[in-house]
This record gives C-alpha cells, structure tokens and sequence, in this order.
C-alpha cells in the first residue's frame, strides 16, 4: 500500500492550490518534511510520494507505473468539490525526470498538472561528472546546508550511494526534449556538478513557458541546500503567478541594488 506525507495549510484559510513532490534517488519523503511544511504554511495542499523507480531495461513500462501512482496520489487529495487547482509537480533530481518524461506522452492517466517545478534536473551521462564514492563526498554533490545534511545522515532509510545509479538515458532524453506546453519553473545550483547547464538552457528555451532560475552557490539538492528559504520563495512566488495567468504580482520599477 502507497503511503504518502501529507502537509495541510493552516486551519481556516482557503487552500490556493495542490502541490505534488516527487524527491529523487537516494531520497525519502521526509527529505522534503521542511520543504512541505513551508510551501503549507503559505496555504497549499502538499503532497510527498516515494521516489520513481526507473528501470533501466524498460524505462516506459517505469514510466507508465509512476504515472499511475501519481494518479492515485492526486485523487487522494480530493476535497467534496474535488482536487483544488492549480496542480502543480514538484520534481527533484529522478523525480524532476520522471516528471518532465512524462509530460511529453499523450497517454499519460489521470489528471495533467497546472504546472511544473523541475529542481536539479540531471544532465546526460556523459556530459556530468561527480566523486561520490564515499558518504561525506555525496553529501558534498548534495548540499552544504548542515540542518540537510544532518536530515539525510540521521535518516536510515536514505539509500546512501545512490547518486551513482544511472537515470535510464531514454528518460533524461525525454525529460529534456519534452516540449511541455505547461508553464515549467526549472530550478539548478550553480554549483550542481551533475547538471548539464548549457542542455538545460536550451531546455528552457526551447519551451513555450519556462523559467530557469540558478540558485548561486547551491548544490544538487536544490531545494534543500543552505539557500532553502530563498529557493522556497521562488517556488512561492511561481506559485501566485500562476494563479496570476502567469502575471507577475510584483514589479521592480527602481531598486539601488
């Protein structure tokens, strides 16, 4: 049976929306605890699922199976009037190209999303390089947030070395040729050494609506590294403008800095 982690806004206050996050490897649900309880405090609905399993020998039959868990996962979010919109993704790292994979394909089930959030989507292969044989060199990739650190370290069911398992190729391929007409928030570390940053630019200029924000001096996992609350405040803010019909809220008209 599925389980899930749940975040709920504060009592009172009208939930603005549905938020759906889906960690990446090596990763747990309470991973995202601190990322979960922030977004709910701002009133949304959040949602925290297990990582995707991709089978590297048949990455679309792992494709189909994510897609159906991420149906059931929205449906059990369902007030008396239904799932409360904007449904957005929330993907990092396998999640974030899970997430993007599937928006490409015509077939997937169950609710399509508002929007998406891609956080430290990895680069090919290839193209990404990163030492993480041993425990303290993984978290070096990860973060430099010592409250994450310690998150993951005490954490017995984070699966250590798993930043080593390979992202079947078909799925990073989709997720960066996906040509999601949804508006697609993608968020990477400047200081991420396993994503591709000239692949992702193109990726975000290939979409119709995308917005590439780099975090500077943040690690792969971006929603979590020491700029957490900085990074937390973007997804915020992508949030309102996308119940804005993607207008800002907000225009600097002078600033000194």
């Amino acid at each position: 049976m599925t389980e899930y982690s749940d975040h709920h806004g504060p009592d009172g206050l009208r939930t603005r929306g549905t938020i759906l996050v889906v960690p990446g490897r090596g990763e747990t649900r309470a991973t995202y605890a601190r990322f979960g309880r922030r977004l709910a405090a701002d009133a949304y609905r959040v949602r925290v699922i297990d990582a995707p399993a991709l089978d590297p020998e048949d990455p679309a039959a792992s494709l189909t199976g994510f897609a159906a868990r991420l149906a059931d996962a929205v449906e059990g979010t369902a007030a008396e009037d239904g799932v409360v919109r904007p449904l957005v993704l929330v993907g990092a790292d396998s999640g974030a190209a899970a997430v993007a994979a599937l928006l490409g394909r015509a077939e997937t089930p169950g609710a399509r999303p508002d929007a998406v959030v891609l956080a430290g989507l990895p680069g090919q292969a290839s193209g990404t390089t990163a030492a993480v044989g041993t425990w303290d060199q993984e978290l070096d990739v990860r973060t430099s947030c010592p409250a994450h650190r310690g998150t993951l370290t005490e954490d017995p069911q984070v699966r250590r070395g798993s930043l080593d398992d390979a992202i079947p190729d078909a799925v990073l391929t989709a997720a960066h040729d996906s040509g999601a007409a949804v508006p697609v928030l993608l968020l990477i570390g400047d200081a991420d050494p396993l994503a591709d940053h000239e692949a992702l630019a193109h990726t975000a200029k290939s979409l119709p609506r995308a917005r590439l924000s780099v975090v500077h001096g943040a690690h792969h996992d971006v929603l979590n590294d020491l700029q957490h609350r900085s990074v937390a405040a973007e997804v915020v803010t992508f949030l309102e403008t996308l119940r804005n019909e993607l207008r800002p809220l907000i225009t600097v008209r002078s600033s000194a800095w």
